[in-house]
């Protein structure tokens, strides 16, 4: 297990035992912001540095990975859970974004394994954020008889939300100003992110246990969809990432995105998009099942998809 790991124990064990251990709110807000513009920094120094003829058809199926999962989660829930249409929709569309956290987790497994990745896999988290979102918003308003969606505002909270900002604007600047530039900042957003990464995860850790009463009251059915959905929406990002020829590295982390789902972006849109929806229900199984899930054991199992596909 990658170190880093275990800090997210940590918070869960200091949680049941009801330590009153926790973070300041302006510490882990800054941590997101740092984190966020780290991983967007260093991708764009890397893709200044690498060709990129081949971005486009692997960035077109990555978006198609997108919009498929929502689409499979959906009847899933529907019918399967027998939830209402809205909530169906709302998880639905968190399980088609994406988890920017799990993502830096799978990049620092890779790294202890010395497994090299695409330059540009950080693009694809920026842009994997927004599809999902506005699928599932979609299918939940179509269950509503179609009501009107005020679709400006909607599209400012998805497109504009921090994370998408903040991801985009760092591979700007790490782009713009290239390895050499850029290099100064580097003891700032290169050595420490590990270190912040393992503060961001023992918060992590301390929300998830909070949330073990919001996960009992889900119910069994969520609490399975919360494990299986990572696994067949890892097995669909490995089994794209190797048709479109990704790397190894690249085609584990398409598969640790696809496998992921979202708990900063898309609670935002959701609630303004589908108010009715029950946000407990949605956090639950993607903050209480499917983050630890992902962390712990699905990143080891994603890579050795992408091994098996690739061998």
């Amino acid at each position: 297990m990658d170190p880093v790991v275990y800090f997210f124990v940590l918070g869960v064990i200091a949680r049941l035992l009801r330590s009153d251990l926790k973070l300041p709110g302006v510490l882990y807000e800054s941590l997101t912001i740092y984190l966020l513009l780290a991983i967007g920094i260093k991708g764009g120094v890397e893709l200044a540095s690498h060709p990129h003829g081949a971005m486009l058809g692997q960035i077109m199926a990555a978006l198609g990975v997108g919009v498929a999962l929502p689409l499979l989660a959906y009847p899933v829930l529907r019918f399967g859970g027998q939830f209402d249409g809205c909530n169906a929709a709302a998880i639905a569309a968190h399980y088609g974004s994406v988890s920017v956290v799990t993502f830096a987790v799978a990049v620092t497994y890779l790294g202890r394994h010395n497994e090299s990745y695409e330059a540009y896999m950080p693009l694809f988290v920026a842009l994997l954020e927004a599809p999902g979102i506005i699928v599932g918003i979609f299918l939940g308003r179509m269950t509503e008889g179609g009501r009107e969606l005020r679709w400006p505002a909607l599209l400012r909270e998805v497109l504009l939300g921090k994370s998408i900002v903040l991801l985009l604007g760092g591979l700007a600047i790490g782009w713009l100003a290239g390895p050499q530039t850029i290099a100064p900042l580097k003891p700032f957003f290169y050595d420490l992110f590990k270190g912040a990464l393992c503060l961001f995860l023992l918060e992590m850790g301390l929300i998830v246990a909070a949330r073990a009463g919001d996960l009992r009251k889900a119910g069994a059915f969520l609490i399975g969809f919360g494990l299986m959905m990572p696994l067949l929406g890892g097995a669909l990002g490995a089994t794209v990432g190797w048709l479109v020829q990704l790397s190894v590295g690249g085609t584990t982390l398409l598969a640790v995105l696809a496998a992921s789902a979202s708990y900063i972006a898309a609670p935002a849109a959701v609630r303004l998009a589908l108010p009715q929806a029950n946000p407990g229900l949605s956090l639950a199984a993607a903050l209480g099942v499917t983050f630890p899930f992902n962390i712990i054991f699905g990143i080891p199992v994603y890579y050795a998809m992408a091994r098996f596909l690739h061998n």
